[in-house]
C-alpha cells in the first residue's frame, strides 16, 4: 500500500518518500510531510543550486547552505535561485 502525506510543498495529498531522504530531525520532517514528486523538483532544484553557485557538497559549508535552503524550500519561504539566472528555454 502506497503511504500517503499531506505534502507542504504541494499543498495536497500526494504519494509519500519510502524512507527518509536526508539524516536526522530535518530528514524526518521531510518524511513526514513531502511528497515524492515535491522530493524530485527538489533535487532539480538543489542541481540548480549547486551548479549556478558552484558548490561542492563535500565542504562542509556548501553542505550547510544547501541544508539551509532545502529548510526553506519545504518549510519555509522557499529557496530562490540565484541573482541573475535565467533558466533554461525548453
Amino acid at each position: 500500500m502506497t503511504r500517503m502525506v499531506n505534502c507542504v510543498r504541494l499543498g495536497k495529498e500526494a504519494e509519500g518518500l519510502d524512507k527518509p531522504p536526508y539524516p536526522g530531525e530535518l530528514g524526518q520532517r521531510i518524511y513526514g510531510h513531502v511528497s515524492k514528486e515535491a522530493w524530485s523538483a527538489w533535487l532539480a532544484h538543489q542541481t540548480m543550486l549547486i551548479n549556478e553557485n558552484r558548490l561542492t557538497p563535500r565542504k562542509a559549508e556548501h553542505r550547510k547552505f544547501l541544508e539551509s535552503e532545502m529548510e526553506k524550500y519545504f518549510f519555509g519561504s522557499g529557496s530562490a535561485a540565484p541573482q541573475g539566472f535565467i533558466p533554461v528555454q525548453q
